[in-house]
């Protein structure tokens, strides 16, 4: 394995943020071995109610998907005070920066893209807004796939007051991050999955996303999960949380086989 950390360098200034101080960091897991072949990508995008990247979300969930055959990568987002698009806009750029360096990284140039809690609403987020980013970037940053596990997408009675409280502080921004209701043709395929008694996320977020892909006529995958809560990550061993055993629920683990058979059989093989 092969690991690289890049420091982006997003286009801040065309998405009207100030950059000064932020520093997104892309860590990558590359397939050294063979470097005739190459792999599709995974990135990584952990969740922690946009005020802190979790690690249980993060490095674990891609040496997983690296061991089935992808080259992975985590995204490191900005935080705590960086309004809406400004993890977006990092999102964006790296995608852009795997998809322009796909030779150096042994990449196919798919991408797909993982997101958990507020990761799951931010890797939603640019299935959305992709347009927007294709037009600062001047290059295609939409997705082939995301994953979206127990993923935050209103900002309405049943979403996640933090998440949305840390990126959204007006009305108007409050509307543009509920992204049930911005839904269209053009989203990417979707895995999401959920549990059913999550006390942080309610269920029906991944409820209406599911609802407003099927309107839209999106390919989507969901799985609810009859126990498990929330952040559960991996659900095993890799990812519990203080010896707790309410982050290891073998029902729920089956997400990630599931997750990676929709890659390999639905998202890029249905192109």
């Amino acid at each position: 394995m092969d690991i690289k950390k890049i420091a982006l360098r997003p286009a801040y200034e065309k998405s009207g943020i100030d950059g000064g101080g932020l520093s997104p960091m892309l860590t990558c897991m590359i397939h050294d071995t063979q470097p005739e072949r190459r792999f599709p990508a995974v990135i990584v995008v952990p969740g922690g109610s946009y005020s802190r990247c979790s690690k249980r979300e993060g490095e674990p969930a891609a040496v997983r998907f690296y061991s089935y055959g992808f080259n992975a990568f985590v995204l490191d987002y900005s935080v705590i005070g960086k309004k809406f698009p400004t993890a977006l806009t990092e999102l964006a750029a790296a995608v852009k920066y795997i998809r322009e360096n796909a030779e150096e990284f042994c990449c196919t140039g798919e991408i797909i893209i993982c997101g958990f809690s507020a990761g799951g609403h931010l890797t939603a987020s640019l299935g959305v807004y992709y347009n927007e980013m294709n037009g600062i970037y001047g290059a295609d940053v939409r997705p082939d796939g995301v994953i979206l596990s127990y993923p935050v997408i209103t900002s309405g009675e049943l979403g996640h007051r933090e998440s949305t409280e840390n990126i959204a502080p007006d009305a108007l921004l409050k509307e543009k991050i509920s992204l049930e209701k911005h839904i269209t043709e053009g989203f990417p395929p979707a895995f999401i999955w959920h549990c059913a008694d999550d006390p942080v996320v309610p269920v029906e977020n991944s409820l209406m996303l599911a609802g407003a892909l099927s309107a839209a006529r999106v390919p989507f995958e969901l799985h609810v999960f009859p126990k498990g809560g929330h952040g559960i990550a991996l659900c095993d061993t890799t990812t519990v949380k203080d010896n707790d055993p309410r982050y290891i629920d073998p029902t729920a683990a089956q997400w990630f086989g599931l997750a990676v058979d929709w890659i390999n059989n639905s998202a890029l093989n249905d192109k």
